[in-house]
């Protein structure tokens, strides 16, 4: 099902044992998973998991990243600071047809103490299967773009 793709992942210790869940589900399928970690429920911070994640799929190693945590929310952030992802934090379904359909999001997070690991694979399955509408999304991506580019110039003047 999924054996072209390959699979950028990080957690953190709230987000390890729904990762290496989804890994092997991911893996039953056929994609190739690229862990980043964590590598244990041991408590860690989870920003630079993530952000080598979305970094992976940035540079073309992976098709997509899937960062997991206690909420999502702060796996999200992180993974949204390195330019050219797009990370989505999809509790549901609908959430993760929208974030590919409309946003093409690269990146899906979740949120291990809000989705049980058997809607958590429906979610990641939604996320994976739906395509990028394009037409009046593209503009909309291409200003996502020109403030990335707007705030790495403002960063270089400081």
């Amino acid at each position: 099902m999924y054996e072209s793709l390959a699979i950028a992942v990080g957690a953190d210790h709230a987000g390890y044992e729904l990762k290496e869940h989804l890994k092997g589900f991911l893996a039953e399928r056929g994609a190739r998973i690229i862990d980043f970690g964590t590598d244990s429920s041991e408590r860690v911070d989870y920003p630079w998991f993530c952000a080598r994640a979305a970094r992976a799929v940035r540079d073309g190693q992976a098709d997509f990243g899937l960062v997991v945590g206690g909420s999502g929310q702060g796996e999200q952030i992180s993974a949204n600071k390195v330019h050219g992802a797009r990370a989505a934090l999809c509790p549901d379904e609908y959430t993760a047809r929208l974030a590919r359909a409309h946003n093409d999001a690269n990146v899906i997070a979740l949120g291990a103490r809000v989705v049980p690991p058997a809607y958590a694979e429906a979610i990641l399955t939604v996320f994976l299967a739906t395509a990028f509408e394009g037409e009046r999304h593209v503009a909309r991506l291409r200003q996502i773009a020109d403030i990335e580019r707007e705030e790495a110039e403002l960063s270089l003047g400081e």
